[in-house]
Order: C-alpha cells, then structure tokens, then sequence
C-alpha cells in the first residue's frame, strides 16, 4: 500500500463512520476502500476543515472517492463529518472531483443515490440532472426496498 494512501485511509475512514447513518447501509468497509484504489482507476480526495486538500496529518473533514474510466467519473461516495456540514464543504469537494476528472480526460461526472437521499437538492444545484434509476437497488440494514437514481453533469461545453 501506498505511504500516503497508509496515512489517509483512517482520516477517510473516520469521515465515512462519522457521516453515514447505520440504517442506509451506505457505509463502505476499510477493505472495500482499499480494494477500490489498489485495483486502479479509483482516486480520493481528502478535504480540511478550511476547505483545502487536507494536508498530511491534518483533521479530514470530508472526503469523495471515485473512478475515471473510458472519459467519465464516477462519484463513488461523498461525505462531510457532521461537525462541518453547511459550510459549503461539499460543493467544493464536487468542484474538485470535477476538476480531476477534467484533468483525466472526462467528459461527465455521474453519481448514483438512494431516492429521497437529501444530498440530491446539492447535486442538483450543482448541475446534475436524473439520468435513470434502478427499481428496488439499495437494501436497508432492516430489508425495505430503494430505487436507486443515476444523475450526471456535463464536465465540458458541448461546442
């Protein structure tokens, strides 16, 4: 494992345990994280309390997690620990994402949510539209059903 990846990946978890509600089954595992970016294709994006990439040894007060393959990013997961949410941490943590997908060669930046999940009213002040679902997706830890819904944003004018 990567030194830097050794270092982040506790500040990355910590975000994930402290954001995520036990009840969505959203979380990832350390070992889904890993496996991710070991595999290739996926890349992360640690962000301080001050909105900056979190430097080294720094308090992570939000992260994303995604892929870029074949001209387009995939947002995997996005979270703000509670104690910095509304102060704009996540539009910039998706400006970023946008930005590094740009710099990999995509062309649209997609991500996929549970239906009533209330991030949607910042994705779509953000430019992405619903693209598709998929009935009955996600399970709750309890059973109960969710669709799932894809929404994308263009990352380049269409000229």
């Amino acid at each position: 494992m990567r030194a830097a990846l050794r270092e982040d990946l506790p500040r990355l978890m910590a975000v994930m345990s402290a954001a995520f509600v036990p009840k969505w089954g959203e979380a990832w595992t350390r070992r889904q994280v890993e496996d991710s970016l070991l595999a290739g294709f996926c890349h992360y994006c640690l962000i301080s309390p001050a909105g900056e990439p979190a430097a080294p040894g720094e308090q992570a007060a939000g992260f994303t997690l995604a892929r870029t393959i074949a001209g387009e990013t995939e947002l995997l997961l996005l979270a703000v620990d509670p104690q910095f949410r509304r102060q704009g941490l996540g539009t910039v943590l998706v400006e970023m994402l946008a930005r590094e997908g740009l710099s990999r060669g995509a062309d649209r930046l997609f991500l996929e949510m549970r239906r009533g999940n209330p991030a949607e009213h910042l994705y779509r002040g953000l430019g992405f539209e619903p693209v598709g679902e998929r009935p009955n997706y996600y399970r709750t830890n309890d059973g109960q059903r969710i669709d799932a819904v894809t929404f994308a944003r263009p990352l380049r004018n269409k000229s």
